[in-house]
């Protein structure tokens, strides 16, 4: 059995943003119909190499793939100490029929991509459909994979930035202007960005200021990405009092997600949550009912995401004769 091996340069050259959303819409109405087994991830850190290493396990009953991702991130010294990324991510594919590992794959761009297709599967599904204005609290690498997936889904007529750090926000606004030619505005403040939203996306570490309810504007979609892990927070949980709220999971979002803060202030119980995102994508559940209503999309990001969006990786693979092979087993 032949085992296929993919590097970075590859990977990218097999996937664009158009196919990410296609395999995370795919990843989630396969969720939503119970057709997925997916542990609890295992992380590690490591405080004295200031980083972490996680380990995600999806499998999927529909394209009997198993797939885990090894991602690790911090080690702020890699570039200098080891000449390597601070960040690294690495997926094999296992076929679910025998267990045989058909795939090796660098895995360091498919958690920004599918993270970034996210965010524009739920705009798709919840947002107005006149929304044009997309402020970003947070202007990261992330910050721009949701730009790059938005634009794919919707017209965007301005944006509106801000961080805590003043150099990056003029990087953004340079490198976004200049890859999309959409105007950019410097928020003066946290507040100014989320006043000026009919998308708010959040891409922060979720460590600073949390966003003050009452700052979020009737008919606002919020993409909270930034809370993905016990200790993190963007929002003031009084904005789960009126949002409609939709998950990506609901058994991590209770656990890890933002939704946890308002379940924690008991603001809403488990049965206030809406939906997950796949029970609408099937038609299953509602999406948004009124242009006044705040939909809030908590997305804690799956594993069966990553499988999804690396099975399209091989299969394009295949398809086109890129990669390399190499054998295990004789």
């Amino acid at each position: 059995m032949k085992t296929l091996l993919l590097t970075k340069t590859e990977v990218d050259q097999l996937i664009k943003m158009p196919d990410v959303i296609e395999a995370v819409e795919e990843a989630y109405k396969t969720f939503s119909s119970k057709q997925v087994v997916q542990p609890g991830y295992i992380g590690i850190a490591l405080p004295d190499h200031r980083g972490e290493i996680d380990f995600k396990l999806g499998y999927s009953r529909v394209n009997e793939i198993i797939s885990m991702k090894a991602h690790s991130g911090g080690f702020t010294d890699n570039p200098q100490k080891y000449d390597v990324p601070n960040s690294m991510g690495t997926v094999l594919l296992f076929d679910g029929n025998s267990g045989t590992l058909i795939c090796v794959m660098d895995g360091s761009l498919i958690t920004g991509l599918r993270t970034g297709a996210a965010g524009a599967v739920s705009a798709r599904a919840l947002a107005r459909k006149n929304s044009r204005s997309v402020s970003c609290i947070g202007t990261g690498n992330q910050a721009r994979m949701q730009i790059r997936a938005l634009v794919e889904v919707m017209k965007i007529d301005e944006i509106h930035a801000w961080s805590r750090t003043p150099d990056k926000r003029t990087q953004f606004k340079t490198e976004i202007e200049q890859e999309f030619g959409i105007n950019v505005t410097i928020a003066t403040s946290k507040k100014d960005a989320v006043e000026q939203a009919d998308i708010l996306v959040t891409t922060t570490r979720g460590k600073g200021d949390v966003i003050d309810a009452s700052w979020v504007k009737p008919g606002t979609h919020i993409v909270a990405i930034g809370t993905d892990a016990p200790g993190k927070q963007e929002f003031d949980p009084e904005i789960f009092r009126t949002a409609r709220t939709v998950v990506d999971s609901v058994s991590q979002c209770c656990e890890k997600g933002e939704t946890s803060h308002a379940l924690e202030h008991n603001i809403i119980t488990r049965d206030g949550i809406h939906a997950e995102i796949g029970e609408i994508l099937l038609g299953h559940k509602s999406g948004r009912e009124s242009e006044d209503e705040i939909t809030l999309f908590d997305s804690t990001g799956m594993a069966i995401q990553d499988n999804t969006t690396a099975n399209r990786i091989y299969q394009n693979a295949i398809n086109r004769n890129i990669g390399s092979f190499f054998t295990f087993f004789e």
